[in-house]
């Protein structure tokens, strides 16, 4: 009897579920079977999917806090993963499941949902599509919800999150307008109206509006249940008060994410630490407290991760101390610790490039910049001023190489010969103790090469050999003692536990004391046997003749070096003029790009203690006290003194005395170039020059000095020739690297000169030809003549293409052309003619040559070559 009534209730309770599995029956027993099984099934697994989501987010999200947080993250858009990275599968499984509790348990009857968790399956899949990053989808996810559930009890939620995306689709005023009207219902409240506070602040932070931001995400960290979004809500607010210029409210604020330990994750924590850090008043704080307190971060087993910006913190500490060492050992110390904070090693490589700059160590600092560029973003200003920064520096390296390397031989040349060989017997020194180490550490190196050949296993602090072999297993022996700390004797770091310290350590033994037996008083005793005797004399031998090796070396005699230091008067006056230069150029170069004014000032000085050229001194003084003037010097008035009293006439003097005075003598360098330039386009050239080489000497030193140059250059070809204006654009290239003009003058080089100097002369042409009467520029009365008699014959012959020009050849010489001819018999045919007929009677020298010809003869000067050509 007890079987059939078990019987009969299974099959009611299989009717029953029948009945109730159809979604267009709207009975209670239908409504509740699917609203339970889509709670407790569907959205149940779709919820724990959208939780782990998020919680991975957490783990991997890359806050930037170098700048001002979002007040929530997100996964990056597919379009800015780096190759291998993936979407999180988390979110779209929690869509799919959303989806499935929608198509399987809606029961949508005469247009009204009867199934009371259907408006949770919208949120989760608005949420799902949100975090995935598709957010139009999301968005009519959250609008189906707030049109066909009115009265849920998820409707403030929706309102939020649609809110959300229009922030999210940069729709930020329409958002900031939605939640204001939001917060105003009086029904929102808990965890809703805490993300509705957020995101209106999150508006406000996109719109500018960073005070309005404050009030309402204070507000949001009030009300909000979740210790995360509290601790980065007040996080967010100490760098809303710190770009608000209030830092004593923004340090209150960083402490009491501090003060929320473990409630707040360690991330904020430790930023938190470093913001306080960096409002360390350096000077009058307390140092060991300072130091007391990042220690203890270091100490934490949990700050592990963190070791980047704990080190970075303590560096920067260091280096506002000026106690170079240290920072840079903690700024090494930040860069070994992975991270993917780019900006944090960009700035561990610039701070430690600006420390080798100041100390001079340029190469280094080179290669530091070099680093720091790869990390930076390239389009930042930050990133175009050290790339310039980094582009100067090679300017840098070459001048104080030359300077450095000038100044030691000067130095040197300039001791007596006692002075010469204490110098030297100093250097000797120094070099024999660093070829010692050097030799020691490759009879170290031997002897692991032979312990290796010999079988021994030589361990590394990694458990693998020199040659790159794991013997972490192969080479333990059982009966190894155990290592300190752990089970594994290899990698004990206990002298005797290394087979190689242990071998190396006998060979020293025995070569100081020989072999000795292990008894008392083992120091007094003798050599154990004759043999080991003759072994140690035959080493005694080895040893002196590896000595007398070590004397013969010609770098340990004092001789080596002084016969190479030059004695020639021109040479040592050559060395002192690029020595004079290149600090005249260092000087320049840390004024005026680096801004570095104590440096420059200090290369100026120095020049002008050496007694360098007269060109250099008065540019060097009016730099000195520009200088000085800019970091508010007294000494400033004493060099303008200095300018005015002995260089009364300067032009640096006309502008000390009347700095004001916009006069004809006293106008500005870029009027004095247009004018000079404009006098050479109309063909000014003899005057330009001279006018461009007064005007060098008198602008040295300025920034508009390298136009002169560049002009002079331009003025040198015409006057002189493809020669002239090489050496000429070789100078600017060389010596203003870093301006426009030095820049072009490379470019030039490099692409017109090349082909300007391949042009030769060629004997047939099917161009144009000329007459040219080659004339002294100073002979008026012939050319005026000459001209009278061309005119008259160009008049008579009335072809329009015949013309004549009066043509600049070099600075002594005119050549008086007639152009137009489209043969060489032409022209010759035209030359007899001017010459015999009786109405032209032209008796002055003249030749026919051919248009491209005639070219090279102007671009190269080389009429003599041309002359000789035709014999």
């Amino acid at each position: 009897m007890k079987i059939n009534t078990y019987k009969y209730f299974g099959i009611v309770a299989i009717i029953l579920l029948i009945i109730s599995c159809s979604t267009k029956k709207d009975r209670f027993i239908n409504r509740t079977f699917h609203a339970k099984t889509a709670k407790y099934n569907i959205l149940y697994n779709g919820d724990v999917a959208l939780e782990t989501g998020l919680k991975d987010l957490g783990t991997t999200y890359q806050d930037d806090f170098w700048d001002v947080l979002p007040v929530e993250y997100m996964q990056e858009d597919e379009e800015e993963m780096l190759p291998g990275e993936e979407k999180n599968p988390n979110f779209e499984r929690a869509e799919d499941k959303a989806i499935k509790a929608i198509q399987k348990h809606s029961m949508n009857i005469g247009g009204s949902e009867k199934n009371s968790q259907m408006d949770e399956a919208y949120i989760l899949l608005g949420k799902a599509r949100y975090f995935d990053n598709r957010f139009i989808p999301a968005l009519e996810a959250f609008n189906y919800v707030l049109y066909k559930y009115p009265n849920s009890d998820k409707i403030y939620e929706a309102k939020v999150w649609r809110e959300k995306i229009n922030i999210r689709l940069d729709n930020d005023q329409v958002a900031a307008d939605n939640l204001k009207r939001l917060l105003k219902d009086k029904k929102i409240e808990g965890q809703d109206l805490a993300n509705a506070s957020a995101m209106l602040a999150q508006a406000y932070m996109n719109l500018g509006v960073k005070d309005t931001a404050l009030i309402v995400l204070k507000k949001a960290k009030e009300k909000t249940k979740i210790n995360d979004q509290k601790a980065r809500y007040t996080f967010i607010i100490g760098q809303l008060y710190e770009d608000l210029k209030h830092s004593d409210s923004a340090a209150m604020a960083y402490k009491e994410v501090i003060a929320m330990k473990r409630k707040a994750p360690r991330k904020y924590t430790i930023q938190a630490h470093a913001k306080l850090a960096q409002q360390f008043d350096y000077e009058k704080g307390d140092t060991l407290v300072f130091l007391e307190r990042f220690n203890k971060l270091l100490e934490d087993r949990e700050n592990r991760p963190f070791l980047d910006v704990i080190n970075h913190q303590i560096a920067l500490f260091y280096d506002k101390q000026s106690n170079d060492k240290q920072a840079v050992t903690y700024y090494n110390k930040s860069l070994r610790k992975q991270t993917a904070d780019k900006y944090l090693t960009a700035s561990n490589y610039r701070n430690i490039a600006e420390i080798n700059f100041y100390n001079a160590e340029y190469l280094k600092a080179g290669k530091y910049y070099d680093s720091t560029l790869t990390k930076l973003n390239d389009r930042t200003r930050e990133y175009r001023a050290i790339a310039k920064k980094r582009q100067n520096l090679d300017d840098v390296i070459k001048y104080e190489a030359i300077s450095k390397s000038n100044d030691s031989i000067l130095y040197v040349v300039g001791l007596s010969d006692e002075a010469k060989n204490e110098y030297y017997s100093k250097h000797i020194e120094k070099l024999k103790v660093q070829d010692l180490i050097k030799q020691k550490e490759l009879e170290r190196l031997a002897l692991i090469e032979e312990n290796k050949s010999n079988g021994a296993a030589v361990i590394g602090n990694n458990n693998q050999s020199l040659a790159g072999e794991d013997v972490s297993q192969a080479s333990k022996s059982k009966f190894a003692p155990p290592s300190i700390g752990g089970n594994d004797a290899q990698t004990s770091s206990f002298y005797f536990y290394s087979p190689t310290n242990l071998a190396f350590g006998k060979s020293e033994f025995r070569k100081k004391w020989g072999k000795r037996e292990l008894k008392d008083n083992w120091r007094f005793s003798k050599l154990s046997s004759n043999k080991s005797n003759a072994k140690d004399n035959n080493k005694d031998v080895v040893e002196e003749k590896e000595e007398e090796k070590v004397v013969d070396n010609p770098a340990y005699k004092v001789e080596f070096y002084t016969s190479q230091l030059p004695s020639d008067l021109k040479v040592l006056d050559s060395l002192k003029k690029d020595r004079d230069f290149a600090d005249y150029q260092l000087g320049n170069i840390y004024k005026e790009k680096f801004k570095e004014y104590k440096l420059a000032a200090s290369k100026f000085v120095k020049l002008l203690d050496n007694k360098p050229e007269e060109r250099f001194i008065l540019p060097s003084k009016y730099n000195l006290f520009k200088i000085y003037e800019i970091i508010g010097s007294p000494k400033a008035n004493e060099i303008k003194q200095q300018i005015i009293s002995e260089y009364p006439e300067s032009r640096y003097a006309q502008i000390l005395l009347n700095p004001n005075q916009d006069n004809e003598d006293n106008q500005s360098p870029d009027a004095v170039y247009a004018k000079l330039y404009k006098d050479f386009e109309n063909g000014e050239i003899r005057e330009s020059y001279v006018k461009v080489n007064e005007y060098i000497d008198l602008y040295t030193g300025d920034e508009i000095a390298p136009k002169f140059e560049l002009l002079k250059a331009q003025i040198s070809a015409r006057l002189k020739g493809i020669e002239a204006y090489k050496k000429t654009l070789n100078f600017v290239a060389l010596n203003y690297p870093n301006a426009n003009e030095g820049k072009q003058a490379e470019s030039i080089l490099s692409k017109n000169i090349p082909s300007l100097e391949k042009l030769e002369f060629k004997e047939d042409t099917n161009g144009s030809w000329k007459i040219v009467f080659p004339k002294n520029y100073m002979s008026t009365s012939e050319i005026e003549a000459l001209y009278v008699k061309l005119d008259k014959f160009i008049k008579d012959r009335s072809d329009v293409l015949v013309k004549k020009s009066n043509d600049l050849y070099n600075d002594s010489a005119n050549f008086i052309v007639v152009h137009g001819f489209q043969s060489k018999e032409s022209a010759k045919s035209t030359l007899f003619l001017l010459k015999d007929y009786k109405d032209y009677k032209v008796n002055d020298e003249a030749y026919v040559i051919s248009s491209d010809n005639y070219m090279v003869v102007q671009i190269k000067k080389n009429w003599d070559i041309y002359l000789s050509l035709l014999k």
